[in-house]
């Protein structure tokens, strides 16, 4: 069983079949340096006070309500009740819709990871049914889920000995990539050039190691507030050169591609020198 209190608990289901399971996050931002804002004079941590922008004066907690900005400072007041309405009640159901190739589903809608696990030994049998079954296919389930009083759609894989149900995001959250694309020229790039930057990328070649990615802005904050703490001095260090050089890749690139050409062009001669003397010697044998 799972370490942790569940984020979510339902049920799976698929057709007839059904398996209690829980959800646990997949990633966590606990680990991240948070700071807290605080008093220079006392030390203390401040608290945010809700202020109404038109007098400057703080506003009650009984007084404080939602509202949609209809124009700009003209906003219809939504009560708590009528929100309550347009909820949708939670199942406390993973519904399977269907099974879709993974290579099908969008990069850009994947949202956020939880590992789903069986949540009673009455379920483990019909869990790892479903789970063998869409390896096996090579498929993920699409299913809806309901939770923090909102409908997502969730993917669904095999995970090792569970499952991984990714929430998904509707289509409305993802931009258009032709907005940012479209002014991009239609650049014809010579094929000895895409040659020349292929070994480039085979010489940096390598495989994804998730452990060796390091997070070095964190690392430098880490460092940071143990020498504070300590007492010892924060100095700002000398930025470091900027060494952006995507223009400059290009000027090597065609450099290298003229040298190699200038090579080529030098052996040449070269080349057929060598191919005279071995003709050469090869008659004399015979002879």
């Amino acid at each position: 069983m799972a370490p942790r209190r569940a984020y979510w608990k339902g049920f799976l289901k698929l057709s007839l079949v059904t398996c209690p399971v829980g959800l646990y996050p997949a990633s966590t931002q606990a680990e991240k340096t948070h700071f807290h804002q605080i008093n220079r004079k006392t030390g203390n941590r401040l608290r945010q006070q809700m202020i109404d922008e038109g007098t400057g004066k703080p506003v009650d907690t009984q007084d404080k309500g939602r509202g949609y900005e209809l124009s700009k400072g003209r906003y219809v007041e939504i009560e708590p009740e009528e929100l309550e309405a347009v909820e949708i009640e939670s199942t406390h159901t993973i519904d399977i819709d269907k099974f879709v190739p993974e290579a099908e589903i969008d990069k850009r809608y994947y949202e956020r990871p939880y590992y789903i696990v069986p949540d009673a030994e009455s379920g483990e049998e019909a869990f790892a049914v479903i789970r063998d079954a869409m390896r096996d296919k090579g498929r993920v389930a699409l299913a809806r889920i309901v939770f923090a009083s909102r409908e997502h759609i969730m993917a669904i894989e095999a995970w090792d000995k569970g499952m991984l149900g990714t929430t998904l995001r509707f289509d409305y959250e993802v931009r258009d990539e032709r907005a940012f694309f479209k002014g991009l020229p239609s650049l014809r790039v010579p094929k000895d050039m895409v040659v020349l930057a292929s070994h480039i990328l085979d010489s940096k070649a390598g495989h994804f190691d998730p452990a060796k990615l390091k997070d070095e802005y964190e690392l430098a904050l880490r460092k940071l507030v143990r020498r504070k703490a300590s007492g010892k001095t924060i100095e700002r260090q000398e930025q470091a050169e900027d060494r952006s050089n995507v223009i400059d890749l290009m000027e090597v690139l065609r450099k290298s591609l003229k040298g190699g050409r200038s090579a080529a062009r030098k052996a040449t001669p070269a080349r057929k020198k060598k191919a005279r003397q071995t003709r050469r010697s090869h008659r004399r044998k015979a002879e």
